[in-house]
This record gives C-alpha cells, sequence and structure tokens, in this order.
C-alpha cells in the first residue's frame, strides 16, 4: 500500500467512525429532543433552590434541571454534602427568605392536610419562602440530607399527591412517587393562598406542559427504535448451550 493508498484508506475509515450527536448546552438534550423552545417561565412568587445530586446531573432527562430552566428565581446547586455550599449557605442565612426542604417522612408537615389559617401561621407573612428540594434517587436524597449539617434542622414539609406520575421513561420506586417537576408543580398548587397567588393562576402548569412533552418525545423514540430496521443488529445471536 503506497501513501495515496494509505490516506484514502485513513479517510474512509475516519468517515465511518460513529459521529457522536451534539448535545443542547442548555437542556444537555440532543437536537432531536431538545426542550428549550417549549420553555415558558415563571414566577412562583417564592424562590426554588433545587439540591440535585452528581448523578442526576449526568441524567439527560433530570427533571430537577428543567424544574430550573422554567422556574424565574431559582438556583439548581450540584452537590452531595452542601454544609460548606457558599450559594446555599447565603440564601439560608438571608434573613429575607423562609427556608423549609420539600421532603417526605414523619417529621414532614403534609400541607395538604393542613387547613389554610394553619398554613399561613406555619409561613411567614413577612418573609418570602424559599423551597429547598432534593433531586437524587430516594437512597441519595436522604444521604444528601443527613450529610448537609445545614440541612438537617431545617423544617420539612411533604404532600400527599393528587395524581400518579406521569414519569413513564423512568421507573418510579413507588406508585405515589413523582419526579421533582411534579412535586414542585403540585407544592406550587397547594400554597398558592401562602404565596398570595389567586386560586385561578394556572401559569405553573407550563411546568407539566414541557414535561409531558418531553415525556412523550422520549416515548416515540423508544417505540421508533424498536420499529428500525438496524435494532437487530446491536443483539447478540443468541447461543444454544447443550
Amino acid at each position: 500500500m503506497n501513501l495515496q493508498e494509505y490516506k484514502i484508506r485513513r479517510e474512509q475509515l475516519q468517515n465511518a467512525e460513529l459521529s457522536f450527536r451534539e448535545l443542547c448546552s442548555c437542556c444537555l438534550q440532543p437536537q432531536f429532543g431538545c426542550y428549550c423552545k417549549e420553555i415558558e417561565r415563571i414566577d412562583p412568587k417564592m424562590k426554588v433552590v433545587i439540591l440535585i445530586h452528581p448523578i442526576e446531573v449526568k441524567r439527560r432527562i433530570a427533571t430537577g434541571r428543567m424544574s430550573h430552566l422554567c422556574l424565574i428565581n431559582s438556583h439548581l446547586i450540584k452537590g452531595q454534602d452542601f454544609t460548606n455550599s457558599q450559594e446555599l449557605n447565603s440564601i439560608l442565612n438571608d434573613s429575607r427568605y423562609q427556608p423549609v426542604i420539600l421532603y417526605p417522612g414523619h417529621h414532614s408537615a403534609n400541607i395538604s392536610e393542613i387547613p389554610l389559617e394553619q398554613q399561613k401561621q406555619m409561613f411567614s407573612s413577612e418573609k418570602k419562602l424559599a423551597l429547598i428540594v432534593i433531586d437524587g434517587t430516594w437512597a441519595t436524597a436522604g444521604r444528601m440530607i443527613r450529610q448537609s449539617q445545614n440541612l438537617i434542622d431545617l423544617p420539612r414539609v411533604c404532600f400527599t399527591p393528587s395524581r400518579l406520575s406521569q414519569f413513564r421513561v423512568r421507573k418510579q420506586p413507588a406508585p405515589e412517587c413523582l419526579s421533582t417537576i411534579e412535586a414542585i408543580h403540585q407544592t406550587i398548587d397547594l400554597l398558592k393562598p401562602v404565596l398570595q397567588l389567586p386560586e385561578a393562576w394556572s401559569e405553573h402548569n407550563k411546568l407539566l406542559k414541557v414535561f409531558d412533552s418531553m415525556v412523550e418525545r422520549q416515548l416515540s423514540c423508544i417505540r421508533d427504535s424498536y420499529d428500525h430496521p438496524r435494532v437487530n443488529t446491536y443483539r447478540r445471536p443468541k447461543v444454544r448451550i447443550a
């Protein structure tokens, strides 16, 4: 093989190599799955701080990131132990905010069951609510709170889900478990009076709109992959063992 033949062969091999899909720098989805154009930002009249575990950061369909992109005055902070997080501590130490953690458990106040007057007593009318949301698996979320000394003593709230999760592209550990964006949506819905939002206010439904659109697009891609004629080329033939 002479030099000219070598160059031609090398170019052929380079062109045959797999090319990686370019990801959107904002939502981290490939071009066909990018949902940025569907985002309509809303102001929930509170600060939402999403503490996202490093494992979730790597997931393309992490709904904590999606929530942050949709919510005005929100923060997305990556980590596992937030004890020394300057960004989080600056919010927790700001006298203008009343921080609470959205996390289920025996020590959490169920805002689905608390009457309006009692809710108003729980949340200060002189401070803006700062909702701390833990974005991770159930196991990692528990560790994040236990390891973060600045979170342990914060008051906690939870709710009773009003519907099953529509996150059909990821398996939930239990029927009553919701994705991060669904949980934030229902929290806003339950705290409308506290946030001084009109009962008819429905801007927060835009969270579910972009979420449902993303889920449907992912399901469509899954269905197309099974119909694609090359799907069988990625499967090794079964070997009969005598």
